[in-house]
């Protein structure tokens, strides 16, 4: 138990420590659950915990404070560069700066030497308090009109924190690492633009990007993940491969190419064959709506600034941002019984929605996309049963496409939501008791559900490691209420059915995306555009070449031919470069013997395999169905 009295000398108590070294290690603590820095004094019984780097708060606060680190850098090199805003983001953290003169790449160096530089002198992080209009003129005489603007919005009344290492202060709520010294492995990574607090009509900003690990054996490793992900970037591989490309007279919206749509219309294949078999209805809406239904639905007050617009003879039409409303509008055609329940729609619903520009990229988020998108209808007491389907369902499409390591969390009711709280209690407890039931292990995200209703969320991870988020089911007894949705029940009465959402894929673009970067665009051979090639020698098997292929397609495989006038090594580089399944090469002896000579884009070499063979000795051809 903590000494009272050496807390009210303003002297932190002494506690003592499970191991000698935790001393060393602590960077932060936890009083009754709060954060603090380690010069929190306790004067009261108070539950105590030592945050060190290997606590995950741990981390957080050693990118935080390497992110002031940095400010404290650039102010010392470029003393006009005024601060904004610096937070913690997944794996590292960045700060906004207004700087006239601009940063360069090359200034980034610079930059780093000198945080490491200051970080070695040890500074002491120290934390004061002052009113707001205190930190207000503190700020202001300082030339730091960007932290004055942030203070000035804060209430009178509250007292402000800033943290202080060496001549640079920052505002903040802390806590803090206790010294610079204990910041070790840290790196810049890159410039971008970003606007004052994302604001399009305010200034742009300068944006430097860093990370920070607790040592540099952990840096080192992501840094190796960084250099494996920019080599598998999808745009880098899709132009690489003639998939689609982006331009500017079309931001955030794919320009498919061949190739690349051949391999777009194999995930939706797939999509639609296993959806049949779980008993969907395939439909199709339109993709231009009447504001009165986004009204109707809530979308128009939640989603607005979302959605592409248009005004037509008087009236206010959207761009559907997403197809739940469309779907609505069919379930209500015609009179629906609980026998006609669960009723599942489902729709390759093609979407647009207003991001802004800066957070555009590539397939993986745009403005145009194609949801996997399906509703379901159901009664109350079939909640269980078809969201436990659907949990199979999402765990079978993810597993066919490669993806065994899969994370789920549990999404709850947000602060801005539409329905009363005894529905999300209902469904809340419904979602988590289907995890449950099947002994799914899932997390929960406090506040982080749609605002119609909580939801399933599904995260991938890929072969370098990265999480990816894909997958939704969620639960809505909000909506087909507002858009007067109703069955009748067993007993006559009419009642509103439940609704729910869910998205396997998410987005197909973003998935295929996602496909192209974990497999580094070597797809299996069902899913690939161009699943063998053809490669002759020389001139003499040029029409032995084209009968191969030609009986190959016979067995609905995609294969092509090369029948450059090139070395056959050249060839095999090539179809390798092009992430071709299998290379088949022919010459006279393949010839005699009606076979083909096999190898794979890896280089492994399968040996001669009879032509009439091939279709079934080759592993991965066939389809998913």
């Amino acid at each position: 138990m903590p000494d009272a009295t050496a807390a009210r000398e303003n002297k932190m108590p002494e506690i003592q420590l499970p191991d000698g070294k935790l001393a060393k290690r602590a960077l932060a603590g936890e009083v009754d659950g709060n954060l603090v820095d380690m010069d929190y004094c306790v004067d009261s019984d108070q539950s105590i915990c030592i945050i060190t780097p290997e606590d995950p708060k741990g981390v957080e606060i050693l990118r935080h404070s390497c992110a002031h680190l940095m400010a404290h850098a650039v102010k010392t090199l470029y003393p006009a560069a005024q601060v904004t805003i610096g937070p913690v983001i997944e794996d590292g953290f960045y700060y906004d700066f207004s700087y006239a003169s601009g940063f360069e790449e090359a200034d980034l160096e610079k930059i780093e030497k000198k945080m490491y530089e200051l970080a070695s002198s040890q500074l002491p992080v120290t934390r004061s308090t002052v009113t707001r209009d205190e930190a207000v003129s503190l700020f202001k005489a300082s030339g730091e009109n960007y932290k004055a603007e942030i203070i000035g919005a804060i209430p009178e009344d509250e007292i402000i924190s800033l943290y202080t290492q060496g001549e640079f202060t920052d505002l903040c709520r802390g806590p803090h690492v206790p010294s610079t010294g204990y910041l070790k492995a840290f790196k810049l990574t890159k410039l971008a633009g970003a606007y004052w607090r994302g604001d399009s009509t305010k200034e742009m900003l300068q944006r430097i990007y860093g990370t920070a690990w607790p040592d540099k054996k952990q840096l080192d490793a992501y840094l190796t993940r960084l250099a494996e992900a920019e080599k598998r970037d999808h745009r880098k591989l899709g132009k690489q491969l003639d998939y689609f490309h982006f331009q500017e007279e079309a931001p955030g919206m794919a320009f498919w190419h061949e190739q690349g749509w051949i391999l777009y219309q194999r995930v939706e294949a797939y999509v639609r064959t296993l959806l049949e078999e779980y008993d969907y209805q395939e439909v199709n809406t339109p993709q231009v709506l009447n504001r009165r239904l986004w009204e109707r639905s809530g979308h128009w007050e939640k989603f607005r600034e979302n959605m592409f617009t248009t005004h037509v003879e008087d009236q206010d039409y959207a761009i559907k941002p997403m197809n739940c409303p469309g779907h609505v509008m069919i379930f209500n055609q015609g009179l629906k019984s609980y026998r006609d329940l669960p009723l599942r729609i489902s729709e390759f619903g093609v979407c647009h929605r207003n991001e802004p520009s800066g957070t555009l990229h590539g397939l993986m988020r745009g403005r145009r996309f194609t949801q996997d998108d399906a509703h379901v209808f159901c009664t109350e007491e079939q909640i269980g049963s078809e969201v436990s389907t659907l949990i199979d369902l999402t765990y079978r499409m993810y597993n066919d496409f490669g993806f065994e390591d899969i994370e789920v969390a549990l999404s709850t009711r947000p602060e801005n939501r539409v329905g009363d709280d005894l529905l999300w209690d209902r469904s809340e407890k419904a979602l988590a008791a289907a995890l449950e039931e099947k002994g799914v292990p899932f997390t929960v995200q406090e506040g982080e559900g749609a605002f119609y209703g909580p939801k399933h969320e599904f995260v991938l991870r890929d072969s370098i490691g990265r999480r990816w988020q894909c997958g939704t089911i969620q639960l809505d007894f909000s909506m087909p209420s507002r858009l007067g949705a109703e069955y009748v029940a067993e007993d006559g009465t009419k009642k509103v059915p439940v609704m729910i959402h869910r998205a396997i894929l998410g987005s197909l673009e973003r998935f295929i995306g996602i496909l192209i970067e974990d497999t580094e665009g070597k797809l299996p051979a069902w899913l690939s555009p161009v699943q063998l090639i053809v490669c002759n020698i020389g001139p003499r098997q040029h029409e032995y070449a084209l009968s191969v292929q030609k009986r190959l397609k016979n067995h609905d495989l995609r294969v092509q031919c090369d029948l450059r006038n090139e070395k056959i090594g050249y060839k095999i580089r090539h179809a390798t470069l092009r992430r071709i399944p299998f290379i088949l090469v022919v010459g006279d002896k393949e010839i005699d013997a009606e076979s083909v000579s096999v190898r794979t884009q890896d280089g492994t070499d399968l040996g001669s395999i009879e032509l009439d063979r091939v279709a079934t000795a080759l592993p991965g051809l066939s389809s998913k169905r």
